[in-house]
């Protein structure tokens, strides 16, 4: 296999990144990873199938951190391709925005400079809708990949913050010092779908807080949702096609409401849904409680908003047809029960 492309995909125990990762070694190719500490590995391998033959020497293990230089340049060593997928999702919110920003930028920038110090030729690196789509005020609107946040707009959240920094101070850096790097980004919405492990995305709480009845009744928002295997598929098609340079695909498969996700879950699993909730909250509630909780208030601004966010150029430009969100929501919602989770 020495003449199959080696890439260097960061963050391999990630949601996306083990999707892309078992879609690489399927195809062939090498792969590197990255992981915080070394003692995941083994479950890791376990997790991605390649944990013995063939695939076990395709796939190699490297400890590298966001916050730090070493480990760097070893994982990127030998790469013609970086997908760019490590960054921090937290499920609460974070006292201090640069919690969540420093390590998405600085990361993103120690991942670039060792690949081009590899001689890596194309990047894909994995940015999101939040740099799109914020800070643009209430109301319907439409964003395509011309569309950045607004950072100056007051109360854009962390993580929102952190994406759109990220993405804007890596597309600078590799104008700046990029050498030959071919770099493009894939802006994902909410990432749902087929769910491996009890270690999943952030993003997956969002139905299991439904079918936990977490909720006692549903505020007046929504977002864009993207099943996890078409924003791998995305990502390849992404690595793979010719001319991707400055490139930047928005990854969506539609928008609905939170109510609209728990009419699925309740039609589609019957009794398994009997504690997903069917009132809705008033928006005044969800104001006055916004005072008391960061969480809830990061809602409040979301009240009423609905962001369309137009794949209309991953279509054109990469023949990428992404699944419905239904199809997203109850693989998330059929494999939380399956793997026992949701009585935690």
């Amino acid at each position: 296999m020495a003449s199959t492309p080696r890439i260097l995909v960061t963050g391999g125990s990630g949601y996306i990144a083990g999707v892309l990762i078992r879609q690489l070694l399927a195809a062939g190719w090498q792969v590197n990873t990255t992981v915080r500490d070394l003692q995941r590995e083994p479950a890791l391998r376990q997790l991605l199938g390649a944990q013995r033959g063939a695939k076990k020497d395709q796939l190699r293990c490297f400890a590298a951190d966001l916050m730090l230089d070493a480990g760097w340049a070893e994982a990127a060593a030998g790469c013609s391709h970086l997908a760019h997928l490590a960054s921090p999702l937290p499920a609460g919110v974070p006292r201090d925005a640069n919690e969540l920003i420093v390590p998405a930028r600085d990361g993103a920038l120690r991942a670039l400079k060792a690949a081009r110090d590899a001689g890596a030729r194309r990047v894909v690196m994995t940015s999101s809708v939040a740099a799109i789509s914020y800070g643009h005020g209430p109301g319907e609107h439409r964003f395509t990949e011309a569309d950045w946040t607004d950072l100056d707009t007051p109360g854009i959240p962390p993580y929102v913050q952190s994406k759109t920094v990220a993405e804007r101070g890596a597309r600078d850096w590799v104008a700046r010092e990029g050498g030959g790097l071919e770099f493009c980004t894939v802006n994902p919405s909410v990432v749902l779908g087929p769910v491996a492990s009890a270690d999943y995305s952030a993003s997956v709480v969002i139905v299991q807080s439904l079918l936990q009845g977490r909720l006692p009744a549903l505020p007046n928002i929504g977002f864009g949702i993207v099943d996890v295997r078409d924003v791998a598929e995305l990502h390849w098609r992404a690595l793979t096609a010719p001319g991707m340079a400055d490139e930047r695909f928005i990854a969506c498969g539609g928008f609905l409401w939170l109510r609209e996700i728990a009419a699925i879950l309740r039609a589609e699993l019957g009794d398994q849904a009997r504690k997903v909730p069917t009132l809705t909250l008033p928006d005044w509630s969800v104001r006055l409680l916004a005072r008391f909780s960061p969480l809830v208030r990061n809602a409040a601004s979301e009240l009423g908003t609905m962001r369309h966010q137009d794949s209309g150029h991953a279509r054109d430009v990469l023949g990428w047809v992404p699944r419905a969100p239904r199809e997203a929501i109850l693989a998330s919602a059929k494999d939380l029960m399956a793997l026992g989770v949701l009585a935690r």
